[in-house]
């Protein structure tokens, strides 16, 4: 059976000719197979690629090659699955967006604390936790006691930060998110607000996954993943939700039972939110992803490239 290697890493570092590195990956990446999604910004690099173990490592080498990111860690999963259809290289303002000019976590994000440190910091009395992202991630698993910001998207959390009581009430933050990115930027901006002791999960809850040994995580549920898989659980390990083609959301084998699920149209999450013609046209899309599906294709009405929100 052929397994495809899936790739996350990001690297906040000055690249001024960010542009010009585009032409390169995209000419790297379809030699080698690679598919996913690659954001560059003057700030540094988020990605998410997945192809042939080969293909992939190769690509890691192209992008060490260059001087700025020879010290570039990655995180590892393998599928029997391709996560991603088409290689993406996008060009972008931030690669995390946060919307706060000014914000520098290469100077002054917060203290890291390896995978295999958390556990004690999260007993640590005189810490308050902050799960870092958006309220459809938390809702699929998190870790037992932190505070959910009930955000939509990562630019509402510099707000929510600033305005809750909670953050003040202890001496120490500690901050998490799926790969390390959002906290990251996070803690710089909490940093360049006063505040002082702000720590944030190393690799993010993915190098916990992959890391510590289930019967001593403290993760409760599943993580999000910006892909195909759609979540990942202990081991990194392919988890149980699948994505509503109708409103790209997770959802759960009981959104699945439930009547106001059609599958590739509606779940319950928004089976009351498209007008009758956006309805009309999801079913026939889904009528001709089955139709593919009996052919053994695969209809690109099938498609979702969440990975390109990467972390957003």
């Amino acid at each position: 059976m052929t397994y495809f290697l899936t790739a996350a890493f990001y690297k906040f570092v000055e690249l001024p000719d960010f542009a010009e590195l585009q032409a390169p990956l995209i000419a790297c990446g379809n030699e080698n197979q690679v598919k996913g999604t690659i954001l560059l910004a003057k700030e540094g690099i988020n990605s998410t690629i997945s192809g042939p173990p080969e293909g992939v490592r190769a690509l890691l080498e192209f992008l060490r090659a260059d001087p700025r990111f020879a010290d570039l860690t990655h995180k590892e999963s393998y599928s029997e699955k391709l996560p991603f259809y088409r290689l993406k290289v996008r060009l972008k303002r931030e690669i995390v967006t946060m919307g706060i000019p000014d914000i520098n976590p290469r100077v002054n994000a917060g203290e890291y604390v390896k995978p295999e440190d958390w556990n004690q910091l999260l007993d640590d009395p005189d810490v308050v936790v902050v799960d870092a992202r958006n309220d459809y991630e938390v809702s699929m698993g998190t870790f037992k006691g932190a505070i959910d910001p009930k955000t939509k998207s990562f630019s509402e959390l510099p707000e929510w930060m600033l305005q809750e009581a909670a953050l003040r009430d202890k001496p120490k933050i500690a901050m998490f998110c799926t790969g390390g990115i959002r906290c990251e930027k996070s803690t710089a901006f909490l940093r360049s607000r006063g505040f002082k002791e702000v720590y944030h999960l190393e690799g993010g809850i993915l190098k916990y996954l992959e890391t510590i040994p289930e019967s001593e995580s403290r993760w409760e549920g599943e993580c999000f993943v910006f892909d195909e898989r759609v979540s990942v659980s202990h081991g990194l390990k392919p988890g149980n939700y699948e994505l509503c083609r109708g409103c790209r959301q997770p959802i759960s084998e009981e959104d699945k039972a439930s009547e106001l699920f059609v599958s590739g149209v509606s779940c319950p999450k928004c089976h009351d939110t498209k007008s009758e013609a956006k309805t009309q046209a999801l079913l026939e899309r889904q009528h001709q992803v089955e139709l593919a599906k009996s052919r053994n294709q695969i209809h690109i009405g099938a498609r979702y490239d969440a990975g390109e929100k990467l972390d957003d």
